[in-house]
């Protein structure tokens, strides 16, 4: 079997606000993926993927403030305000991951963080230049009055970014989600076209790959690493594949244009127009 060696650089990025440990208070459910757990890594550091792009696109010129729609235990709020913006506004509805991101992260005096339903953002019109929302569109029972209030915050001419699992690899050969918690799945082409009819202008549709490292691994192994990971529990996986969970980092990921249909994650960089 393949033998992963572990990185060499062990520094999470996600922790560059000094933060460190395991965020206890919260528990795996399925709907969340957590920082600092060793088994859940690998789903992590995929999810940092995304958060890597935002934080790029907050760089951005006339980028001062910043939604995380969906935000979950915080550690995206983290990257985000590490790119020294002026304002990094998180929601979700789970009152239990906001009252532990505000504790973990609001130290940082520009993030603040509110539970509220996505439908219902506590946010004036046009307040946002940047919205992300990764990982969230897929759990939704009204997906048009998402994206409808998503569009309301963010600014004419800001952008909304928005991550999801890609439904051709995360649930092959069925439209109904395997993940209980998940209402609606998306292929790239559905998902443009649902941005596209709530009156967003798709400027960037990625997706999100096995790099070189990882796909090195899964030759060796003769086996997608995710089939892997998903045919038993972590306590059940053999000991190569714990050490190659443990070690992925989002290095080992690639985040391209082509072969959308083929990839892991859909990432959809919108504008807002009209």
């Amino acid at each position: 079997m393949p033998d992963a060696p572990p990185p060499a650089d062990h520094t999470d990025p996600v922790r560059a606000d000094g933060v460190r440990g395991t965020p206890r208070d919260l528990a795996l459910t399925g709907e969340r993926t957590l920082p600092g757990v060793p088994d859940e890594n690998y789903w992590f550091q995929r999810h940092v993927v995304a958060y890597e792009l935002g934080a790029e696109l907050a760089t951005a010129s006339g980028v001062e403030t910043v939604l995380d729609a969906g935000c979950g235990e915080g550690y995206g709020l983290a990257m985000l305000a590490a790119t020294g913006l002026s304002r990094v506004v998180g929601v979700d509805l789970d009152e239990a991951a906001v009252a532990h991101a505000g504790a973990r992260y609001g130290l940082n005096p520009a993030i603040e963080v509110h539970a509220a339903e996505l439908m219902a953002l506590p946010l004036d019109d046009d307040a946002i230049d940047l919205t992300v929302s990764f990982q969230v569109i897929e759990h939704l029972h009204d997906i048009p009055g998402y994206l409808r209030a998503l569009r309301r915050v963010t600014r004419n001419g800001g952008v909304v970014a928005i991550a999801t699992p890609n439904r051709l690899t995360f649930t092959p050969g069925s439209d109904v989600p395997v993940n209980p918690f998940h209402t609606r799945e998306f292929t790239a082409a559905e998902l443009h076209e649902e941005l596209t009819t709530a009156g967003l202008e798709v400027q960037r549709l990625l997706g999100v790959h096995h790099g070189d490292r990882l796909r090195g691994i899964e030759a060796a192994a003769g086996r997608p690493l995710t089939d892997l990971l998903t045919e038993a529990t972590p306590d059940a996986w053999p000991s190569w594949v714990r050490r190659t969970v443990h070690a992925v980092r989002p290095s080992w990921f690639e985040l391209r244009d082509d072969a959308l249909d083929a990839s892991l994650d859909l990432v959809a960089v919108c504008r807002v127009v009209g």
